[in-house]
């Protein structure tokens, strides 16, 4: 049987047929929707374990395009970024949006009906209102102490 990909390296509809350790780099990749909430400053209830998230986004974030500046070298920049791998999604993945591709197929759960590789638009997370464009406040304009005014709900 043979194995179709399209021009971007991606076999048809990977999300749905492929275990998420057995994909590869660019599917991995492609699975990232681009909203930007990953970026988002976190807050973790020590006692419950219960992580808000906040409007307070990672010095990196370009909140237009809600990429990272510098995606290549973040680690570098931001030693306690965590890098999202097939390894480590058990580990992560409950702080992780309720939204995000990574967290929802970890879950056994099928991808948003705006996610980029159903929409086939980049601009759909966007338009459904899941990102994070153009409201979030960079860390360094704010107190670490201060960031629990800037909690925000998740959405489902």
């Amino acid at each position: 049987m043979s194995n179709p990909k399209n021009q971007h390296g991606l076999r048809d509809r990977f999300w749905e047929r492929v275990k998420l350790k057995n994909l590869n780099p660019k599917e991995w990749e492609a699975l990232c929707d681009g909203c930007g909430r990953c970026c988002l400053n976190k807050l973790e209830d020590p006692d419950t374990g219960e992580v808000a998230l906040t409007r307070v986004a990672c010095r990196l974030l370009d909140d237009k395009s809600c990429q990272c500046a510098q995606y290549d070298i973040r680690k570098q920049i931001v030693p306690n970024c965590i890098v999202l791998t097939t390894e480590s999604i058990s580990q992560h993945a409950y702080w992780l949006p309720k939204t995000c591709a990574y967290r929802l197929l970890w879950e056994g759960n099928p991808l948003c009906d705006w996610h980029p590789l159903i929409s086939g638009d980049a601009q759909s997370v966007h338009d459904a209102g899941v990102s994070v464009q153009g409201w979030t406040i960079p860390e360094f304009e704010v107190d670490e102490d201060d960031w629990e005014d800037y909690i925000i709900e998740d959405e489902d």
